[in-house]
């Protein structure tokens, strides 16, 4: 029997991780995050993790001892590292990779479920990135830099590159950037094709309105269930810097400048629900694009329909 591969995405504040336990659930499946932030311990409210404890047990592979249950369900790459501590979308690829092999071989299904697109499509398309070693000086000079900057410096190098990055995301320019310091641009990636007979991808799609609702709706969920105390603890107990905070961008970066006594709570809010609703614009113009390269994705907008497209993917052959 085909390994099959069960993958959810879609906007912040869409349902995902809801959804992915629910299938995981019914049908004896097991979660692997993508989500560039939820890999981080001790940033919990802010990156959506859903509550849960990490534990042990010898009666999972080698690969997936150590899981985050949550709902009875083990979740893979949450609360995996310290948050000053560099991760990129190759080791992720490359973790992501084992845990997901691992799961099969027990017979249980695997359920990608993120909305760091970059990364689960990495991972399903089994991307080879270029070997070029993490250069701790150079980010940290990088770092105190403008996205406006580093999309200057990455135009030097590779021009075509710089107009695709995500100009939103420093991490990910600064990484090309030090890719590109090392080859004298940023080389091509290569890429395997999606076999639709094994995996399943689904986008939870939301009318505008409501999704812009969620938004709101969780976000003012998340100031009363004490995400400024998150922040206040991750740099004076957990030593983050205030400027590793702010990259992490939407909510951190507004709540550090509030918790800092640089904003209003007002100018805090408004500025975070903004700019969480242009990255949900961002996430939906992904998946579109992602589509139009071939990949088949299923939009889903209720459990029972999302179920429905589990359960005839598994029973086909």
């Amino acid at each position: 029997m085909q390994q099959k591969t069960i993958t959810i995405i879609g906007p912040t504040a869409s349902g995902k991780s809801n959804l992915a336990i629910t299938i995981a659930q019914k049908f004896t499946g097991e979660i692997i995050s993508a989500d560039s932030r939820q890999i981080y311990r001790h940033l919990d409210i802010g990156t959506g993790k859903e509550p849960g404890v990490l534990t042990t047990s010898i009666n999972r592979g080698p690969h997936t001892k150590k899981a985050y249950i949550c709902d009875g369900i083990p979740h893979y790459m949450i609360d995996i590292i310290h948050p000053t501590t560099e991760y990129n979308v190759a080791k992720f690829v490359k973790k992501a990779r084992k845990i997901k092999d691992d799961i099969a071989s027990r017979n249980m299904l695997p359920i990608i479920c993120g909305g760091t697109m970059f990364w689960a499509q990495a991972l399903l398309e089994k991307t080879d990135f270029p070997p070029v070693l993490p250069d701790k000086k150079l980010r940290k000079k990088l770092s105190t830099y403008s996205t406006e900057k580093l999309l200057a410096i990455l135009k030097k190098y590779d021009p075509l590159y710089a107009q695709k990055v995500d100009a939103q995301n420093p991490v990910r320019i600064i990484r090309a950037i030090e890719i590109a310091k090392a080859y004298g641009h940023v080389p091509q990636i290569t890429k395997k094709l999606i076999d639709p007979n094994k995996n399943l991808i689904m986008a939870i799609i939301h009318p505008k309105v409501v999704l812009h609702n969620r938004i709101e709706k969780r976000m003012d969920t998340w100031f009363d269930s004490g995400i400024l105390d998150e922040i206040y603890k991750a740099h004076f107990t957990y030593k983050m810097p205030w400027t590793k905070l702010e990259n992490f961008g939407l909510e951190y970066k507004w709540c550090t400048q509030y918790v800092r006594g640089f904003i209003t709570y007002n100018t805090m809010r408004e500025n975070t629900i903004r700019d969480l609703k242009h990255y949900a614009k961002r996430q939906n113009t992904w998946i579109r694009r992602w589509k139009k390269h071939g990949t088949t994705i299923h939009d889903v907008t209720t459990h029972k329909d999302a179920l429905q497209k589990v359960h005839h993917f598994l029973q086909k052959d």
